[in-house]
């Protein structure tokens, strides 16, 4: 598992509560990989590859930015009359839940392709006492895929 924070800004589009408003977490997200077989050394891969991929990844798109819905048209207007503004649009509402999903399911294949290992579970911390995850399991068809990315020849 490899843990990286991050800092970001979002709203929950059609919340009915105080979470519709503007506001921010410092988050921490936990990558959970695995593989079918140990290096030389006995890791399933070196920490510091993926905290050069997962914190590479989240620092360029997520990190000190604002992440919005595709559907909040009136957020996403609102966060674009702002100079100089950096957001990243989920297919659904920012929620932790989400967060970690889209991680899992349309992050992390691409980043691990070639590795010979893949993701199994994203743990998304929004506050110190509360958190999402999504995982996969071995019969699913994305863990099927992401097995034969990670283990594929160049």
């Amino acid at each position: 598992m490899r843990r990286v924070t991050f800092c970001a800004g979002h709203r929950l589009h059609r919340h009915g509560g105080k979470c519709e408003f503007f506001h921010g977490h410092n988050y921490v997200a936990d990558f959970y990989v695995t593989a079918q077989e140990v290096d030389d050394v006995g890791r399933v891969i070196d920490f510091a590859d993926l905290k050069r991929l997962f914190k590479g990844w989240l620092d360029e798109h997520w990190d000190h930015g604002f992440l919005l819905s595709e559907s909040d048209e009136n957020g996403i207007q609102a966060i674009q009359r702002v100079e100089p503004c950096k957001y990243y649009l989920l297919p659904e509402n920012p929620t932790a839940e989400n967060m970690a999903t889209y991680l899992l399911r349309e992050v992390c294949p691409g980043l691990l392709v070639d590795t010979g290992v893949a993701a199994t579970k994203v743990v998304i911390w929004e506050t110190a006492e509360s958190f999402a995850e999504a995982s996969l399991d071995a019969e699913d068809p994305l863990t099927k895929e992401a097995w034969r990315q990670a283990t594929a020849s160049p």
